[in-house]
């Protein structure tokens, strides 16, 4: 058992003991980040003379070297180490002897920890961002190529207004991009250096934490050392921000999970993101968003799990506190892998966009443009959405639709109905009409997808580099 802290014990830890309390089965996915942030420590020593160059040079060719040994696959990780830490410093030692064991001046395993899971999860911050930008673009694509798709627009479900595919997926688009916003904003309150807190209660070596934090690439050290080793308020906002991504999916993976349904029949799935049945020949099956959809739930256990462990944790640093690495490797897997092939999905989907016009015009989704049509002739609001309210009444009754109504039987109803009511309810003209921003109207989406391809070119991979705006975030 490779452990830092043995002169205080005088008998080996039992087995399952060390078995339930070591991390190494899972922290070390924190390799690439714990040798990065012990070169920037040794870095920081040697340049405040607590270490000399020469054995900061030995101590940072030695973490190079371990590094380089890991990723060819020459040294691995095993179980007889208690954590990512343990290994590390252990094969130092082995490499470079007794210079290997400075390493650890002016640091507690507390702020090396939190130090990794930041690092890391400031990178994964940028991926899941980068994962995104790319669906943005699918989208926008999609967007541009349906300008003029009419499908119904739905309330409760139900066929209310006419939009086009165009403003449908526009939606999604906005949702995805507050979630970016999102991302970034974590990203800037999280970009604060714990290493150098210690324990709890900082070190008397002279460090320079802001040096060490400028090599590591954040905005600077954090303020306070009991709040740094115990903080994962950027854990729990990350996940948080992951669950809204997964509730973002999940109701576009719903909504074509209905369109590829045999009543629908509103889009195609592409045959390499679908699956068959083994009795039922005929079946397609939209799997993968099915398990997009099932697999939000997964994300939101990790939320609440991470919640549910921090709320009755007293400062400063709790072993409880290891809980927070596995469900939140997990649901970070599961969000990226969800982007990426939900990503795939929709960029391979063919829509059937003669079905979903003539699903817009049988569910009389121009109801409220016949009722404006009369408002425009001197009718009042409430009488006009009667008259249309028995227009409606007397389609179902012939199984018709408005538009295929005779103008004897418009005026049946009431007088002030002439010829043009059909140009007013045509879907053309229900969409078209409709031009303040945000609406479906064509003018209006042109003026959107601009400033969205704007948005794009300027937001390549988030505002990662820049200072916080309104300086100095507290630390979350």
């Amino acid at each position: 058992m490779a452990q830092l802290w043995g002169g205080r014990f005088t008998k080996e830890t039992d087995q399952l003991v060390y078995n339930f309390n070591a991390s190494i089965s899972f922290d070390q996915k924190f390799y690439k980040q714990d040798i990065e942030g012990s070169i920037a420590h040794v870095t920081m020593l040697a340049k405040q003379g607590i270490l000399t160059e020469q054995e900061r040079d030995d101590i940072v060719d030695g973490l190079k070297s371990i590094l380089t040994d890991v990723e060819n696959g020459t040294l691995k990780i095993t179980g007889e180490y208690e954590d990512i830490h343990s290994f590390v410093e252990a094969n130092l030692i082995r490499r470079i002897g007794d210079t290997g064991k400075k390493l650890h001046t002016g640091r507690s395993r507390n702020d090396q920890v939190a130090l990794d899971m930041r690092l890391y999860t400031r990178e994964e911050v940028q991926a899941v961002d980068v994962l995104l930008k790319g669906l943005l673009q699918t989208l926008l694509k999609l967007m541009e190529e349906n300008i003029d798709t009419y499908m119904p627009g739905f309330t409760h479900l139900q066929k209310a207004q006419p939009v086009t595919l165009a403003h449908h997926i526009g939606a999604y688009f906005e949702m995805f991009k507050r979630d970016r916003q999102r991302l970034s904003d974590i990203y800037r309150r999280m970009n604060y250096c714990p290493l150098g807190a210690g324990a709890l209660a900082g070190t008397t070596y002279p460090l320079d934490r802001e040096y060490t934090a400028k090599l590591l690439g954040f905005y600077g050290p954090t303020l306070n050392s009991m709040d740094s080793v115990s903080d994962r308020d950027y854990l729990i906002e990350f996940l948080a921000a992951l669950s809204t991504i997964m509730m973002h999916l999940s109701r576009f993976c719903e909504e074509i999970i209905i369109w590829n349904s045999n009543e629908y029949r509103f889009v195609e799935i592409d045959d390499g993101y679908s699956t068959g049945s083994s009795i039922m020949p005929q079946k397609k099956n939209p799997d993968i968003a099915e398990l997009v959809r099932g697999k939000t739930g997964r994300v939101y256990g990790a939320l609440m799990s991470i919640l549910t462990t921090m709320k009755g944790i007293p400062l400063a640093y709790n072993k409880d506190m290891q809980e927070d690495k596995e469900l939140t490797f997990d649901a970070i897997d599961t969000v990226k892998g969800c982007i990426a092939l939900f990503d795939g999905m929709a960029a391979t989907m063919k829509f059937r966009k003669e079905v979903m016009e003539d699903s817009a015009k049988n569910g009389f989704t121009n109801a409220t443009d016949a009722a404006d049509y009369l408002v425009n002739h001197g009718v009042a609001f409430r009488d006009a959405h009667s008259i249309v309210g028995r227009l409606v009444l007397h389609c179902i009754d012939k199984g018709i639709a408005l538009d295929d109504m005779s103008l004897e039987e418009y005026r049946s109803i009431s007088p002030v109905f002439e010829e043009d009511i059909y140009e007013a309810i045509s879907l053309r003209t229900c969409v078209e009409k409709r031009t303040t921003i945000g609406a479906p109207g064509q003018e209006a989406m042109k003026q959107v997808i601009d400033e969205e391809k704007k948005y794009l070119e300027a937001a390549i991979f988030g505002p990662w580099s820049a200072e916080p705006q309104n300086g100095r975030e507290n630390d979350a």
